[in-house]
């Protein structure tokens, strides 16, 4: 099944709702204004679901943080990690107000996870990928194995080194793959 076979539900309005809730948010919190707080009326805004904030800045990752499970409603869980993405991520500084013209945001709405036995189902460009070894786990979202021009095995291994885990620790007993697809607008 194809990316776009997926039923995610999200009319084009709810996902404008949520790309201005990431940038409400973040301005809020920068201009250290009181964050947004309204309910939408929209029932699929308010069920449970798994997403991902991505923010770019001259089209090179500046910050990416999300749940992999479904935790809250997806527009609080889009609020979250538009303050995660952008105050959070380990990997960057805070952003900067300065930083606001430049920035690029993608969300990411994801299916629940599944447990697979044979990697040679993983296919490129519409499955994301959660690898799971011991209490080591990395995870990379469907659209980096097609950004970075990766095949299946090298998306395996970078999810692998991603999790701080040997390149070919999916080859291995004891290693858990899951894969699930997402809504990325």
């Amino acid at each position: 099944m194809s990316q776009k076979e997926n039923d995610f539900g999200l009319s084009a309005e709810e996902k404008e709702y949520l790309r201005n809730q990431v940038e409400e948010t973040i301005k809020a919190r920068l201009g250290r204004e009181a964050l947004p707080d309204d309910v939408p009326e929209s029932a699929i805004l308010q069920e449970k679901r798994g997403g991902f904030v991505t923010l770019k800045k001259r089209g090179k990752l500046r910050g990416c943080i999300g749940y992999i499970e479904a935790w809250k409603p997806l527009y609080q869980t889009v609020r979250e990690m538009a303050l995660a993405a952008a105050f959070d991520d380990p990997r960057f500084p805070q952003l900067d107000i300065a930083e606001l013209p430049e920035l690029e945001i993608e969300i990411s709405v994801l299916t629940p996870l599944r447990e697979i036995d044979d990697p040679e189902i993983i296919e490129v460009g519409r499955d994301g990928l959660l690898i799971r070894h011991g209490s080591s786990s990395g995870l990379l979202l469907p659209q980096v194995p097609v950004e970075q021009g990766w095949n299946r095995e090298e998306f395996l291994a970078h999810t692998c080194m991603k999790a701080g885990l040997a390149s070919d620790c999916w080859r291995r007993s004891g290693c858990h793959l899951f894969i699930f697809s997402a809504d990325i607008f």
